[in-house]
């Protein structure tokens, strides 16, 4: 049975007008999430041949959810309400939300943090798609703090359940209403922590990753027993590595790198980890991580 809008406007709880800006797996995850709760979504990317290959991913997810019968109309009906820029200068004013998707680098954070609070209104709520950055250091360069929040969704976007909502001193008890409300409008459950070096999911997720890949190194099993040992004999959804091969090899270490510094060396990238991103096995995204990955899988 489908859960999704067809039309008519966005569902109750759901901005009408949301941007997100950037178009990666994450980013294209999150349009497609909001375009199949009827907004009119906004796509932001850095050239217009970014901004399209983004809109092909869009399209290829509601295909599909299509194929799967998670959506009831056409793709090209929900495409519709969506338009791509490539600037945050051209975010409507009126926008509800914007999400900002990029690569997790603090700099390039806040540069388009600030960009799109320079132009929306003051009621626009600003978030970040961060799975481990300091939210309140991405708060502080903002003119309005209050009106933003970390919003750590998980890939891949459609299918997951869970949004962890990330609240900085300064976000307004309002904003963190209100995210509750489109995060249960988008079908998902909402869990909120506090700001914290790898809020409550990177920080232990990334704990398991790793020492899964330590494991590896040390040659105590194949990475796909380990795997099956975690799926089957704690009942994880997906074992350690493949969920890394699923993040991506780069990603995954840049984040055990940011934690590192923060918390310490008990989260130090395994050098086996920094190897494989070198030679660039990057997991599903490159087609090989710790495990082989299919096109279309």
């Amino acid at each position: 049975m489908s859960t999704t809008e067809q039309g008519g406007g966005a569902a109750p709880g759901v901005p009408a007008t949301v941007a997100v800006v950037g178009g990666g797996t994450m980013g294209a995850g999150i349009v497609q999430q909001f375009l199949t709760r009827g907004a009119d979504v906004v796509l932001v990317e850095a050239t217009a041949e970014a901004a399209e290959a983004g809109r092909a991913r869009v399209a290829a997810g509601l295909d599909r959810a299509r194929r799967r019968g998670k959506i009831d109309a056409e793709p090209a009906a929900y495409l519709a309400r969506l338009r791509t820029v490539t600037t945050p200068a051209d975010i409507p004013a009126d926008a509800g939300l914007v999400v900002e998707a990029v690569p997790e680098r603090p700099e390039l954070k806040i540069a388009v943090l600030t960009a799109a609070e320079a132009a929306v209104g003051e009621d626009t709520v600003l978030a970040s798609n961060t799975s481990s950055l300091s939210v309140t250091e991405l708060a502080a360069a903002l003119q309005r703090p209050a009106r933003f929040l970390g919003t750590h969704f998980f890939n891949p976007v459609p299918a997951s359940k869970l949004v962890e909502l990330v609240v900085a001193p300064e976000t307004d008890e309002a904003v963190l209403t209100s995210a509750r409300a489109w995060v249960a409008a988008l079908g998902k459950t909402e869990v909120v922590v506090r700001d914290a070096p790898g809020f409550a999911t990177s920080r232990l997720g990334v704990m398991l990753g790793l020492e899964a890949i330590r494991m590896v190194e040390e040659g105590v099993a194949s990475p796909a027993d380990i795997d099956t040992a975690m799926e089957l004999g704690y009942r994880h959804p997906m074992g350690p590595l493949r969920l890394t091969d699923l993040v991506g090899l780069d990603v995954r270490l840049a984040i055990a790198e940011y934690l590192a510094a923060e918390l310490g060396d008990r989260f130090a990238p395994p050098e086996l980890l920094r190897r494989m991103v070198a030679e660039g096995r990057l997991g599903r995204k490159s087609g090989r991580g710790f495990h082989t990955w299919d096109e279309g899988e």
